[in-house]
């Protein structure tokens, strides 16, 4: 075999010089990396977690649906007992008849009604502008009306 480098030759000593600098170069390429690794970890925390509402949105939507066509269910459960014909029906099993003609009295007005109080300002209390109103009232009395309709009216 040939050698190529000869044994006896001598290599001249090296040395190292220091890179002031280089402390400074890896200070930095560490800041930077841990922005960069920082901004990675949120952003994937921001994806999990529009994912996590997404559901959660999709699963509300689901619910709110569901709850919506129940409320249009027991609407039309409603409309249906509060018919003519199912009010009829329970009325009549209650033991109820119809209301008759005779039983139909026109001229009788309730005695609590709001319309037997009726209040009144006399003309004589407007003219004075520094005098206190004082209201008349007049009380209609539910007896003094007659129970039979008289002959001038029409029947």
């Amino acid at each position: 075999m040939i050698r190529r480098v000869p044994a006896k030759h001598r290599n001249a000593p090296v040395t190292r010089e220091r890179d002031t600098e280089a402390f400074l170069r890896l200070g930095l390429l560490l800041v930077v990396g841990l922005g960069l690794t920082v901004g990675f970890v949120y952003a994937g925390r921001q994806h999990f977690a529009a994912l996590k509402y997404g559901y959660e949105t999709e699963n509300l939507r689901r619910e709110r649906d569901q709850l919506s066509e129940q409320q249009r269910r027991l609407i039309l459960q409603r409309e249906e007992a509060a018919s003519p014909l199912k009010l009829e029906q329970a009325a009549k099993r209650l033991g109820m008849q119809p209301l008759q003609a005779a039983q139909i009295d026109p001229l009788r007005q309730p005695a609590n009604s709001a319309k037997d109080n009726v209040t009144v300002q006399s003309k004589d209390n407007v003219a004075k502008p520094n005098a206190k109103p004082k209201p008349k009232t007049i009380t209609k009395v539910p007896g003094q009306t007659p129970a039979k309709p008289s002959r001038n009216r029409p029947i």
